[in-house]
């Protein structure tokens, strides 16, 4: 049997035994470790005077240049059937964004009980949200991104589609597009042999993808997660700056036993691009080509990447061809050879994830899924 699944099946017991002398409503969640020191990260955290005033949850909102969708996302979490803690993380915005969030959450402002941290530089996606998880009270933390708007029970359905699953470290929201509500942006997201991470349903009608189903990472535009978990897998990788640190900390989690979910019930809508401004541009494709090499060596054992460096080679032809034929070649390149010195750095050797002998049969699941997923990703 799984020594992984051993190790969190004994904590449960010891937990279910110790929460018959507590008395009902003691509850814990335990994750798998991997030496590190867990300071009882998955006790139960209340938030309010008793437990039960309110959600154990909270929406943190990475903020950059986000003066046009901002208001409208607060405005959207605030008329939810479910009001959930808010904490706003600015990554020192120069377009305004920042002083709104100010006079918004202010004493005498719209949304006083929101909670603002202003930093004075842009420090990337993930020390953002690493910031504002660090602050989260609660048991579950949705991330959402700014350029967004959510349904009316966006975050009631999300609290309930985590809180039911024991063994989930994230739960990803359906993700339309802001701009055609009809169309589907994301519904959880896949990674493959290729090297390839993709959004299911891209472009679909939005009657697609009904069911609840378990997936290999959530996105991070619209997404919950156990905040415990990370206590045992580390936060996002802020190595990353942005681009695929959902996926890999989705990966990380995978490592470790813990599963990620797909919930169609929780609708949100996604402008898009709204900071690097298109879908391909030199920033982005640098950045996520390095990401792509970095995420490889992190997290796989050196076993499992000579047994996909085939597939991995074919993945890295393919793109490279259809970024040259958009112009953008030469970005495509220069984010690969980036993503092998970060890798190759003291830091990125720091980072690499250490293979456990009790997880193997998890790599071997996760290996499956990634041969399964690259023959899903071609056949469409």
């Amino acid at each position: 049997m799984n020594q992984c699944r051993i190790q969190k099946n004994n904590q449960w017991n010891k937990e279910r035994r110790k929460r018959k002398w507590q008395g009902p409503g003691a509850v814990s969640d335990y994750g798998k470790t991997d030496g590190r020191k867990t300071h009882g990260a998955c006790r139960k955290t209340r938030t309010g005077k008793s437990a039960g005033m309110k959600p154990e949850v909270t929406v943190v909102i990475p903020n950059y240049e986000g003066i046009t969708y901002i208001g409208a996302c607060l405005d959207s979490l605030y008329a939810g059937s479910m009001i959930p803690e808010v904490i706003v993380v600015d990554n020192g915005s120069g377009d305004g964004s920042a002083e709104l969030l100010a006079k918004l959450t202010s004493k005498r402002g719209k949304y006083p009980s929101c909670r603002l941290v202003r930093f004075r530089e842009n420090r990337g996606f993930p020390s953002a949200v690493n910031t504002g998880i660090r602050l989260a009270k609660t048991r579950y933390v949705i991330l959402l991104n700014n350029d967004t708007e959510v349904d009316r029970d966006f975050v009631k359905n999300l609290y309930h589609a985590i809180r039911r699953r024991k063994n989930a470290f994230s739960v990803s929201a359906k993700v339309l597009s802001l701009r055609q509500p009809e169309t589907i942006d994301d519904a959880g997201d896949l990674y493959c042999s290729l090297g390839w991470a993709f959004a299911l349903g891209k472009g679909k009608k939005r009657t697609a993808y009904r069911k609840d189903a378990e997936i290999f990472a959530s996105c991070a535009c619209a997404a919950v997660y156990r905040k415990c978990v990370f206590e045992t897998i580390g936060y996002f990788d802020e190595n990353h700056f942005a681009y695929l640190e959902d996926i890999d900390v989705g990966y990380r989690a995978r490592i470790s036993g813990y599963r990620n979910y797909y919930a169609p019930d929780a609708l949100a809508y996604h402008a898009g691009s709204a900071v690097s401004g298109s879908r391909y541009n030199d920033f982005k494709v640098r950045l996520s080509s390095r990401n792509s090499i970095y995420l490889i060596y992190k997290n796989m054992p050196s076993l499992q990447i000579l047994l996909n460096l085939p597939f991995l080679a074919a993945g890295i032809g393919i793109k490279a061809l259809f970024f040259l034929k958009k112009g953008l070649g030469k970005a495509y390149a220069e984010g690969l050879l980036e993503g092998f010195r970060l890798s190759l750095s003291e830091e990125g050797k720091r980072q690499k994830v250490r293979y456990r002998q009790e997880c193997f049969w998890n790599y071997v699941k996760i290996q499956l899924e990634l041969w399964q997923n690259t023959i899903r990703r071609i056949t469409g």
